[in-house]
């Protein structure tokens, strides 16, 4: 019996020592701590307002500034993100082989990461992008770690919709960065990325739902139920619909922005609508994800490509 027990501390000393992180932290966690791929998606948000600003009569240099700038600014409120939300990682099966969960980056080095991104990126904005430009990215940073990331996001189910003002700032800072102010064109931008997020994530929460609510996310399909979610996702999609057609008419973009972005607009509701007579939720829920992300990709790319020249 004693040498059972000796050999039962022995197997889970082991097990414990396996998961436990031997090897320090590498060059690539601290750029996935960052959340690579939503950088990559808004600055080509970024780079999209930024073009249709400029009319093709475009500065490469202040592109260049501005794109840095604002990847720097989003990368510091990811690193806060992971830093604040390290502990509700570990319960996660999605993110708890991250660097902070596993203990291969320490808080106080991810701190002072997250900080030293902020000060940089911020500072590229207000000193060659505008003075607008680098208010939209204090606002951005503020909205995705303080309201987002330490309130709502552990305490309502409003944390998806009003978190999406942080990432629709992309495209509005690369558009003031040139115009120098806010009309039309940033505030369809603004819209044009604000209603896509809500429906893009409750897809992937619907999907990942148990997770969510082991980890006490008050997610709406956690709290409300798949099918109140689906409900929820309607408007936002149907609100898409008009963003191409207001583009055409004030000459921010052209007859083949306004027919291809329709149309996928029109798609994604049908497919949303769709939602209600789906048998298998997450067989629906993970075709509506991946066409949100193909809807923004594609749509973002036509527009830069018929933005009507200045």
């Amino acid at each position: 019996m004693d040498n059972q027990l000796r050999y039962q501390a022995s197997s889970d000393s082991a097990a414990l020592s396996a998961k436990s992180p031997k090897e320090g932290a590498s060059w690539r966690d601290f750029i996935t701590v960052t959340k690579p791929g939503i950088i990559r998606s808004n600055l080509i948000a970024a780079f999209a307002g930024y073009w249709v600003a400029s009319g093709w009569d475009v500065q490469y240099g202040r592109l260049i500034l501005t794109l840095l700038g604002t990847m720097l600014v989003m990368a510091s409120a990811c690193v806060f993100n992971n830093y604040f939300d390290r502990d509700l990682d570990m319960k996660m099966e999605r993110t708890r082989e991250r660097g902070l969960p596993t203990g291969r980056l320490k808080p106080g080095v991810v701190l002072a990461y997250a900080i030293g991104l902020g000060i940089a990126g911020l500072a590229v904005l207000f000193a060659f992008c505008g003075i607008l430009a680098g208010l939209f990215g204090i606002v951005g940073m503020f909205v995705y770690v303080v309201v987002y990331t330490l309130w709502l996001k552990r305490t309502s189910t409003w944390s998806t919709s009003v978190g999406a003002i942080s990432g629709a700032m992309p495209p509005v800072i690369g558009y003031v960065a040139v115009t120098g102010t806010v009309d039309l064109g940033a505030w369809l931008l603004f819209a044009m990325l604000f209603l896509w997020q809500p429906p893009h994530f409750w897809a992937l929460g619907i999907r990942r739902k148990e997770e969510y609510r082991a980890a006490g996310f008050p997610l709406l399909p956690v709290v409300k139920g798949t099918r109140r979610t689906k409900f929820q996702m309607i408007p936002y999609v149907a609100l898409l619909l008009p963003i191409p057609v207001l583009m055409y008419a004030y000459d921010y973009a052209g007859i083949f922005y306004l027919i291809i972005s329709a149309g996928l607009s029109l798609a994604w509701l049908y497919l949303t609508l769709k939602g209600f007579r789906a048998k298998d939720d997450d067989a629906w829920a993970k075709q509506n994800f991946f066409f949100s992300i193909n809807y923004l990709t594609v749509s973002l790319i036509v527009l830069v490509l018929n933005t009507i020249h200045g």
